[in-house]
């Protein structure tokens, strides 16, 4: 018998948009808080006719059509949601920028996505209205300008929304390695990538609050808290980071759930004993780190400060969505390890001829899932690049053991050549950082007339009596080949990272 049933979607199809998730929860707990920053919140009811209404207005007020694109450059704040879920819903896609970029970067990326309209916090209003744009054809300033705006549209949902497949958003890369690029993500890898949150994390549920500790503008910021609203729970929105003040919250409210930078859980444990002794209760479920590899010192900080069985590291990049998680079972039993597979997620590891190494040999990270980008902004060249047979990489070189365990031995941009020999920075990084004297540590290849490239330790020093390179190379030759053992020791105050916490090597190497 001919299977005669058509490609075309069935009649009761409906797009799954960052907004259907919202207004279904709406539509079951319309009087519940959704979001809340400070005194301001937003029930679920109050939340969706925001977002219907900037949806409106983005089409019959500023004249905007699907394949646009308009861009906000904002802190945490109550507005982003509606911003973001109501624009995409239209089928425009927010590009969502770091606030503290300089006129110049806010100009070329205004620029490079041709944003038609600015959408501006009040803190980086001025420097908006400095840049010099060419794209933009209307700036709004949220509070008053932008509530007028939004009081003048209709809180109706619109007839046709955007495709699933389509961009909500296009997230802006730090430059790690250069200029910075758009990474357009749909609708559809992030709310299955909230799906998956569910099931992974176990605290995305109705019952369950998050605190938004890191950034928005960020991909992964973004995603961890619009899970919880999403899904119907409460997420409470910090509008900027305080380590007491986070520890303090965690301690005396309801949340079940945050996600949080290596950078962060630093600063946290890097307060004084009575403090971290004060703020050890919780009602936490799961504790989230993503963005940046942990230190396995760090790892077994954290759990000595919030318990075992809390404790999730996760891999991923905003191209590839999430890619792997450990645990919590086993965070001290797999050492520098980032888990297994995440939900649908598929793995390979590559050698430079495309094959697959065997287990325990390094190759590099390729991952395959329903959570991929739709490719770079406007850089086709960009996008062939990170991709082999619909397979994403991020440049990250691993191995796995028997087990399936992943293990990131470094990004294959930061492998070290010297005399030959492959050195990878991570392991030197990870025995370093047991020196009592040391804070934080990134480990670099500079150019050698010799051997090519030589190992170079940048050291932030850990109190008044920092140690002396000396004592950190011998150090180093206690638990390290001779080959990796550092032969430059750089004191430095601080080590130059992104918003999302990745330390910018390349600003180290430029230093040589």
């Amino acid at each position: 018998m001919t299977n005669t049933v058509a490609n075309a979607p069935m009649s009761g199809y409906r797009p799954v948009t960052i907004a259907s998730g919202v207004r279904s929860s709406a539509e079951r707990t319309p009087n519940k808080i959704a979001l809340r920053e400070g005194a301001r919140e937003l029930s679920y009811r109050r939340l969706v006719e925001r977002i219907d209404r900037v949806a409106n207005g983005a089409v019959h007020d500023l004249g905007l059509r699907p394949g646009d694109n308009v861009m906000l450059l904002a802190p945490n704040c109550l507005e982003y949601v509606e911003i973001v879920a109501g624009f995409s819903e239209a089928g425009i896609a927010v590009a969502t920028i770091n606030p503290r970029q300089t006129a110049r970067e806010i100009t070329a990326i205004a620029e490079d996505c041709a944003a038609r309209v600015i959408l501006a916090h009040p803190a980086v209003a001025e420097l908006v209205r400095d840049a010099d744009f060419a794209a933009p054809e209307r700036i709004l300033i949220l509070g008053e300008d932008y509530e007028n705006w939004l009081a003048g549209a209709t809180p109706a949902a619109l007839d046709t929304v955007a495709d699933e497949r389509d961009a909500f958003a296009i997230s802006y890369t730090s430059g790690t390695t250069g200029a910075a690029k758009g990474i357009v993500l749909s609708h559809r890898s992030r709310a299955m990538t909230f799906l998956a949150m569910a099931s992974e994390y176990g605290c995305y549920g109705p019952e369950d609050s998050y605190l938004c500790v890191a950034p928005l503008f960020h991909g992964g910021g973004f995603a961890f808290a619009m899970g919880s609203v999403f899904l119907g729970g409460f997420c409470e929105v910090l509008a900027a980071f305080n380590p007491e003040d986070v520890m303090r919250r965690l301690n005396e409210g309801p949340f079940t759930g945050t996600f949080m930078v290596p950078t962060h859980y630093h600063a946290i444990l890097a307060m004084e004993e009575s403090i971290l002794k004060r703020y050890r209760r919780h009602h936490l479920t799961s504790l989230i780190s993503n963005a940046a590899a942990l230190p396995q010192a760090t790892k077994e900080k954290i759990v000595a400060q919030f318990g075992e069985g809390f404790l999730h590291e996760t891999y991923g990049s905003t191209e590839a969505g999430i890619v792997s998680n450990l645990r919590p079972p086993d965070q001290l039993r797999k050492i520098q390890c980032v888990g297994h597979p995440f939900p649908c997620t598929r793995i390979r590891l590559l050698d430079g001829e495309g094959q697959d190494v065997a287990p325990g040999e390094v190759g590099e990270l390729y991952s395959n899932s329903p959570y991929l980008f739709n490719g770079y902004w406007d850089k086709p060249e960009e996008t062939r690049a990170v991709l082999r047979d619909g397979w994403v990489t991020a440049g990250d070189m691993a191995r796995r053991d028997e087990e399936g365990y992943l293990f990131l031995v470094d990004r294959k941009k930061d492998m070290i050549i010297s005399g030959g020999v492959n050195i990878y920075p991570r392991e030197i990084e990870e025995v370093l950082i047991r020196h009592a004297g040391i804070a934080e540590v990134a480990v670099v290849g500079v150019a050698d007339d010799y051997w090519g490239e030589r190992v170079k330790a940048f050291v932030v020093a850990a109190g008044k009596d920092a140690p002396t390179p000396e004592d950190i190379i011998a150090f180093g030759k206690e638990s390290l080949a001779p080959h990796k053992v550092p032969k430059e020791i750089a004191f430095i105050d601080a080590l130059p990272r992104n918003p999302a916490g990745k330390i910018l090597k390349r600003l180290l190497r430029d230093q040589g």
